[in-house]
């Protein structure tokens, strides 16, 4: 009976199949490394600041977000000024 062996991308376990039938036969789950104290708070120190920059980016991109709506609506307003001489077709009724 031939075995191989196969590394599932997702957890990195080791999965033990029998070439012939596909069977499973044994599945050894990845070890954890454990960290130490000071290195869990240092990584959640890490995140903790970048949510906060994600944070700021948003807040700067919402207050700019005014201004860019508001001269796209002025942009749609000149051209539809310029085409208002054109009567409107909708497009459903092309059909």
């Amino acid at each position: 009976m031939e075995k191989f062996t196969v590394i599932c991308p997702c957890c990195e376990a080791a999965l033990t199949i029998d070439s012939q039938t596909g069977a499973l036969l044994a599945h050894e789950e990845k070890k954890k490394v454990l960290g130490s104290f000071e290195d869990l708070k240092g990584d959640l120190a890490k995140q903790k600041e970048q949510r906060e920059q994600i944070f700021a980016q948003e807040m700067s991109s919402m207050k700019d977000r005014e201004r860019l709506l508001e001269e796209k609506f002025q942009e749609a307003l000149k051209r539809a000024d310029k085409d208002s001489d054109k009567p409107y077709r909708n497009p459903l009724d092309l059909d």
